[in-house]
């Protein structure tokens, strides 16, 4: 995965395992950062290691 990298939604959730409305409340709750291209929400590949590293690190 490149760090430039955007991933969608569904692709978020394949990598995590976790659902839609779950993948949304971190977004809201700005847990996990993403970005609006026009209609489409994207979620930038280095956005989501990071978040992936700080639940290692709280573990």
């Amino acid at each position: 995965m490149r760090d430039d990298e955007l991933l969608t939604v569904p692709e978020v959730m394949a990598r995590l395992k976790i659902s839609r409305s779950t993948i949304y409340d971190l977004i809201r709750t700005r847990r996990l950062a993403s970005v609006t291209i026009g209609r489409a929400r994207r979620i930038p590949a280095r956005t989501l290691t990071d978040y992936i590293h700080h639940l290692e690190e709280a573990a």
